[in-house]
């Protein structure tokens, strides 16, 4: 270890001794840390352990100052000693068995004796040396028992301590309080801005449920006059960033409850048992100031099932942690006024028993946002902002179908970054364009320029995906045609706005869409000669599609309406599954013919469209070369 790092390790060191010594003085002199209600009003309890606290820190330092003034003195040699002994200069000395102190006579009247402090080499005929010249001495122990303890046993441990504690941060990322044990449930005050319905954009049937059970948490007599009881557990399961968190504080904003948020990865510690001691004073403090909500964010990370194949490599802290959850959701009363609520956006993985009727009761699904929530959600985040006359949100809203509302937060940010890096005034449609660019396709990359073939190429490849989505019966209008590279691989894009929410698609819908993907490579064969390694991406998509038309959706005349291969989803709110056969050779062979047969026929329609619109792609490509972005009205008069 070099000198720096060892300065730097040593600077560490005292640090942490320092940081340890004020949390425990903190824990002994400052009020209880237990959350409370109300921390503006409330007076918080006085610390029992003050007066002994005092009395400790006085015999402290009192053991510690006796312990450098009994070895005060200027220390001289013990020969130095001996004959000053020997000569009677000596005055007074006390023996002890590791030093020996006292004071020497002064040379003239008017001096003070001066204090002296050695190191003896013990001899048996000392006494009688400091006798014989008539020297008054006296012997002790040497041992301040108080001192000694705490510079030799304290320090050690506190050091010991701080160094562990250190090392912990290091390794677990721990940084709150000692061995960072005890509840971490966070308390929201009353004195912070209150979050209500009104601040949440869309999810309209999220918020009727949960208005539900905010009547039950503030009038729980009327369902019982009917028999019933208020609900233990609510659920919220959505895809991240579509306000699940926001719409937990939103209910206790609404309540006017005090709201307990806890994430469910701050349960789980290094030692055992922490985690379902920190379960167990969660509720206890929720009951205490019921009614009230308790929030736990991600729970799959202590609510995972117990069973199957995760039992393999089972957590024994995570299993404790959930058995405590478990029991305590059994045992609070329903008329205590605790709603526990939890959010998740992998039910899928969830244990069972915390599904059950009589623990998480409600579960309320918060989905992406359609059309006119995404209104709603940009119309709330640009409340704030500087806007051009010329900003129609609802354009905004069409170009991002499937984002949810942490991206539309997202979106509105990056215009206002955009509009700063071009010294506007005020944000214009042209920055929001550029941040929905940005966040769909990733940003620009100025720095990977296309040579001219390149582009050339590019631009064919665009044009005929335009092309054809406007010629197909049931394409999407186009938007925008960009040849600009963006994020890692993407050298183009060809942007389609949606003409209205749609959650089925027919026979027709999804062969125009296979010979959408497949007319930029047929563009590049027709008006270049070959294909390129451009449509890697288009020729994926257009297989997926192809084959779920034979496998999945029954599309093939051939194959008839049946279903082949056992499709599993891999998680719940994801559009991964995992496939295995359950058909003989023969028949897989005659899938893969059908699937075939669809792309071959998307690849003609394609061919025609093109070949019959030739001189408008050969145009577009052109303008698409000397603009690099074409928008819908200059693609619309070229198509006449």
């Amino acid at each position: 270890m070099d000198k720096n790092n060892s300065v730097d390790f040593i600077t560490t060191l005292l640090g942490n001794v320092y940081r340890t010594l004020k949390n425990w003085l903190n824990v002994l002199f400052g009020p209880s840390s237990k959350p409370v209600a109300n921390p503006s009003t409330s007076n918080p309890p006085s610390n029992p352990w003050r007066i002994p606290a005092f009395v400790l820190l006085f015999f402290v330092i009192l053991s510690i100052f006796n312990t450098f003034n009994a070895m005060d003195g200027d220390e001289i040699s013990y020969s130095q000693f001996l004959n000053d002994v020997k000569s009677a200069k000596i005055d007074k000395a006390v023996v002890t068995e590791h030093y020996i102190s006292g004071t020497i006579k002064p040379d003239k009247a008017d001096q003070n004796p001066r204090p002296f402090l050695t190191i003896p080499l013990w001899q048996n005929d000392l006494a009688k040396l400091l006798q014989e010249n008539n020297v008054e001495y006296v012997v002790r122990s040497g041992e301040n028992w108080l001192g000694n303890f705490f510079l030799n046993w304290v320090m050690p441990i506190l050091l010991l301590i701080a160094l562990w504690s250190w090392m912990m941060r290091r390794t677990t990322g721990m940084q709150k309080g000692f061995l960072n044990l005890g509840n971490k449930a966070s308390i929201q005050a009353d004195n912070l801005p209150k979050v209500t319905f009104e601040d949440v954009a869309g999810a309209d049937s999220a918020k009727q449920e949960l208005k539900e059970s905010i009547k039950f948490l503030k009038s729980p007599e009327k369902i019982q006059k009917l028999g019933g009881h208020m609900t233990k557990g609510v659920l919220l399961v959505g895809p991240p960033g579509t306000g699940k968190t926001l719409l937990a504080r939103a209910m206790a904003g609404e309540a006017g409850v005090p709201f307990f948020n806890i994430s469910g990865s701050e349960f789980i510690e290094l030692f055992v048992g922490v985690g379902a001691a920190r379960v167990r004073e969660l509720f206890e403090q929720a009951r205490s100031k019921a009614p009230c909500i308790i929030f736990i964010d991600e729970l799959d990370a202590i609510g995972r099932s117990r069973s199957g194949p995760t039992a393999i490599g089972s957590h024994d802290e995570r299993e404790q942690t959930l058995n405590q959850l478990l029991t305590e959701m059994d045992g609070f009363d329903t008329s205590s006024g605790v709603i526990v609520m939890a959010a998740t956006n992998r039910p899928e993985i969830l244990d069972k028993a915390l599904l059950r009727a009589g623990r998480f009761d409600r579960q309320i699904i918060v989905d992406k946002p359609d059309l006119q929530d995404r209104i709603e959600i940009l119309k709330l985040h640009i409340k704030g902002m500087t806007l051009a006359k010329d900003i129609d949100v609802t354009v905004i809203a069409k170009r991002t179908p499937g984002l949810v509302g942490a991206d539309l937060a997202n979106i509105a940010n990056e215009a206002a970054i955009i509009a700063t890096r071009l010294d506007h005034q005020q944000i214009e449609m042209a920055d929001f364009e550029a941040a929905i660019d940005r966040i769909l396709a990733g940003p620009e990359k100025k720095n990977r320029a296309l040579n001219t073939e390149e582009k050339r190429r590019v631009a064919y490849h665009e044009a005929g995906h335009a092309l054809v989505a406007e010629r197909v019966p049931t394409g999407q209008p186009v938007h925008k045609i960009s040849i600009i590279p963006r994020g890692v691989s993407a050298l183009g894009f060809t942007l389609q706005l949606p003409i209205e929410e749609k959650f089925l698609l027919t026979e027709n819908e999804l062969k125009d869409q296979l010979a959408i993907l497949l007319a930029g490579r047929i563009a590049e064969r027709i008006a270049l000669g070959n294909v390129s390694t451009g449509a890697q991406n288009d020729l994926e998509k257009a297989s997926d599609i192809a084959r779920s038309m034979v496998c999945s959706l029954g599309m093939s005349k051939r194959m008839g309406a049946v279903t082949y291969g056992k499709r599993q989803q891999m998680q719940f709110l994801d559009n991964e599954v995992s496939e295995y056969r359950n058909y003989s050779d023969e028949t897989a062979r005659m899938l893969d013919n059908e699937t075939l047969e669809f792309i071959t026929e998307g690849e003609q329609r394609a061919t025609e469209i093109i070949n019959n619109n030739r001189s408008v792609l050969d145009a577009l490509a052109n303008l698409l070369q000397e603009k690099e972005v074409v928008q819908r009205e200059e693609f619309m008069s070229l198509l006449g």
